[in-house]
């Protein structure tokens, strides 16, 4: 039987079980603006006459919801317009928190409900026998559920919040859970986030916590987009290409097929969004069949045990469930459940990164020379260089962090005056604002690295650990292990590299592929001291680890156990801080997943960068990577992935023309509240022209994105109009960190229709925006700086 821990304090707002109405609508027609105190005091005064007694019914200024005796949402309302609209299908209830038996693979819904007002709890039955005590805080913006204990939990191995089910067949985001209609008739939104990392957007039966990355077929307006008579909602597809190109997964441009990277909100066959989020208890053994995209030949799943982490379970899990238009989620409401609640806030120019007035695209160095990658990127107002020429930054601890040598003896970093280290190229960009950044490999511990080789870390991530039969000696080949079971399967679940096929003794690496199907079980294709390590002599009944591994094609590498992954997150931070680094591309991102825990190892993983940084005294590190997870969601700045033709086509304007990748990237990230990356892209050369930047920012600026802009000095000093671009992109930077454009400006400024010009106004804080017909100027509009977020 688990016992209530102790909870920190957990009332930061007065709790308010009220409904209001035409109040509130009231304000947000005047706009996002509770911040004159006397509206406050107004607000704070009608409130105190309006509270609901009802048991079961609790409302936020923008959400009202029913919780029946059984355990159920049975409605969930705007509150803000009258008549309320319900989101709640009548003919799928909602439970508040369902029981998961992993063994059995099955759920426990709730079957009775006891609220007690007096403690802001809730008391759940389950089919089960098992009871849970949740507390309820219902702030002004959003409700806090935190399961404070559950009784009779044998056999439990997580808690699931819902899934909530919604009528919303608009928008949905499955990476933080939300349901959203943005059209301007309704404009409401649904979801939830996990205010502790052990809670995870997902269901629990989700394999090793990272839900698999395939297609669904969702129509977001099925006037526009109907859906042929051979599809039906919710239905599944795999990934096109090989399984092994990136690119090639993203294979259909048809808008129905919406490319999945979560399950925290899915689907049903009418369209109908729902959204879940579960805790697990992580403290036990466990094997899992695991695969990020398990419906591909080549990265079939591996089975692997899962490392028990002592004292991670679900008690203490805990959500926000939120509701408000659409309009207001991101600015009003999010930002409002990431601050109250202490939840990663990274930020750049002093704003958050989810701010749209913060986002800004980041120069990318090609070609080797930098006397003016700095100038360049200063006249643009990016603030950000990442050094993409220099290849790979490995984790190897071995180094200390020092990358270019203990006394900075090494200078990577080309320029005619002198060649360059980090720091001291960090130190002059650093004079304009500017930091830089460098591509990694996450988690892939590579050959001739610390913890690799040629003495291999005792903390490596393995997939089976079985026994050595009989003694060798340093020469021998012929390696007999107790059980099979399972060594048949080639490395990790993604490529199926064969050279990455090996096990660990010791201190030896060791190559094999295959093992004997007849006793004695003997490996196959053995090779003694593999990636330079040495050949040692095992005695019988050693322990044998097959690791668990990345895949190749330079990324080869091995994965590390939780506590050495804690080891390097703090590495990449100690980087920073000793040479000046501010920025991360994440290749391989996904390695996270690779030790079974999904992403409560991604979310655990950067709050240890993150927290070192601090530690350092450092701004938080901005990054992109190879995904965008639940796990990565707080932390992660951008996703700039792939480019060219793959992601927006500047010539032919439209989101991937050569792939759907363009397409299948925004559709994910504008849902989940997230900046649209548009990849490595853009590159100026001696064709560039002022029209085509012109229109890249604005579509930038009107979608919401970033983009990283390719630099070779060479090629940019070959383009006639090099300083009419980079004054033409900096007037849009500075405008859209104004906050400039206006909602209804930026549905304009999204067409690939339309050509624009943007000018600066009589003053700094103003702007003139033309839109251009036929070489003419047709429509005006005058822009000025915008420090509040109105609600329309």
């Amino acid at each position: 039987m688990k016992k209530p821990r102790a909870r920190g304090q957990m009332i930061t707002e007065q709790p308010l079980t009220f409904k209001v109405t035409r109040l509130i609508k009231n304000y947000i027609m005047i706009g996002n603006n509770f911040r004159h105190f006397t509206g406050w005091l107004l607000l704070i005064l009608l409130i105190s006459n309006c509270s609901n007694k009802e048991q079961g019914n609790f409302s936020t200024l923008y959400f009202e919801i029913k919780i029946d005796d059984k355990g159920f949402i049975t409605s969930m309302k705007n509150n803000t317009l009258s008549p309320h609209r319900e989101f709640s299908p009548a003919d799928k209830p909602s439970p508040l928190m369902c029981l998961y038996d992993g063994e059995k693979q099955v759920y426990y819904k709730p079957i009775k409900a006891i609220f007690n007002e007096a403690e802001n709890a809730i008391t759940l039955d389950f089919s089960n026998g098992s009871v849970a005590q949740i507390s309820l805080e219902t702030k002004n913006k959003y409700f806090k559920f935190t399961l404070e204990s559950l009784s009779q939990s044998e056999g439990i191995e997580g808690v699931q919040w819902g899934p909530y089910h919604t009528n919303i067949t608009n928008l949905f985001g499955e990476i933080i859970g939300v349901a959203r209609d943005s059209s301007e008739l309704v404009n409401y939104a649904i979801g939830m986030l996990a205010l502790d990392d052990n809670t995870l957007g997902g269901t629990s039966e989700t394999i090793a916590d990272a839900a698999p990355f395939q297609y669904i077929i969702h129509s977001p307006d099925p006037s526009i987009y109907p859906l042929p008579d051979s599809l039906h909602e919710g239905q599944v597809f795999t990934l096109g290409g090989d399984g092994i190109n990136d690119v090639a997964f993203y294979a259909h441009k048809e808008p129905y097929f919406r490319i999945m990277y979560g399950n925290a909100a899915t689907v049903d066959y009418k369209g109908r969004i729902s959204i879940n989020y579960q805790s697990r208890d992580r403290t036990k053994k466990r094997e899992v069949y695991y695969s990020l995209i398990p419906n591909m030949a080549v990265n079939t799943p591996n089975h692997l045990e899962v490392q028990p982490l002592p004292g991670i379970d679900y008690i203490g899990s805990s959500i926000a469930l939120w509701g408000s238009p659409d309009s207001l989620a991101l600015m009003d409401v999010i930002q409002n459940i990431v601050l109250s609640e202490g939840l990663p806030y990274p930020t750049i120019n002093e704003k958050w990164v989810k701010d749209p007035s913060a986002f800004v695209p980041d120069a990318m160095t090609h070609g080797g020379l930098n006397d003016s990658i700095i100038s360049y990127t200063s006249q643009m107002g990016f603030k950000t260089i990442s050094m993409y020429d220099q290849g790979f930054v490995r984790p190897d601890r071995g180094n200390g962090g020092y990358i270019d040598g203990s006394d900075f003896e090494r200078k990577p970093i080309q320029l005619s005056s002198g060649n360059k280290s980090h720091k001291e190229f960090s130190e002059m960009a650093a004079k304009y604002g500017i930091t830089i950044g460098r591509t990694t490999i996450t988690t892939a511990l590579a050959p001739g690295t610390k913890d690799a080789s040629p003495i291999p870390s005792d903390s490596l991530c393995y997939q089976q650990k079985r026994l050595l039969v009989n003694s060798i000696s340093p020469d021998d080949t012929l390696i007999v292990v107790d059980d099979p079971t399972h060594l048949d399967e080639i490395a990790s679940w993604e490529g199926h590299a064969e050279n990455l096929n090996m096990i660990k003794i010791g201190k030896e690496l060791i190559y094999y592929l295959g093992v004997s199907e007849s006793k004695p079980y003997r490996l196959l294709n053995v090779k003694r001291g593999y990636w330079g390590t040495k050949p040692l002599h095992h005695a019988a009944n050693d322990t044998i680890y097959k690791l668990q591994v990345t895949l190749n094609y330079g990324y080869d590498g091995l994965i590390p156990n939780m506590e050495l992954q804690d080891k390097i997150a703090e590495y990449y931070a100690d980087v920073c801080f000793i040479n000046g680094l501010g920025y991360y591309d994440f290749d391989g991102q996904e390695f996270l997943f690779n030790n079974g825990h999904g992403y409560y190892s991604a979310k655990r993983f950067f709050r240890k960068m993150f927290e070192r940084a601090a530690a350092h005294g450092i701004p938080p590190i901005r990054f992109t990577g190879a995904t965008l997870s639940e796990g990565s969601w707080h932390y992660q700045s951008i996703w700039n992935v792939g480019g060219g033709k793959n992601l927006y086509d500047v010539e032919t304007r439209e989101w991937g023309s050569s792939t759907s990748q363009g397409k299948d990237l925004r559709d994910v990230t504008y849902a989940n509240f997230f900046p649209v990356g548009m990849g490595r892209n853009f590159a100026i050369n001696a064709n560039s022209t002022v029209e085509q930047y012109s229109h890249i920012q604005a579509i930038s600026v009107g979608l919401g994105t970033t983009y990283s802009l390719e630099l070779n000095q060479k090629e940019v000093e070959s383009c006639p109009q090099k300083y009419e671009i980079f004054r033409t992109i900096s007037i849009w930077e500075k405008a859209r960190s104004a906050n400039a454009f206006p909602w209804n400006i930026k549905k304009l400024l999204v067409d690939p229709k339309r050509n624009w010009i943007l000018e600066q106004g009589e003053n700094e804080d103003s702007w003139i925006l033309n839109e251009v017909k036929e070489d003419k100027e047709k429509i005006q509009f005058i822009l000025h700086r915008n420090d509040n977020y109105s609600a329309t």
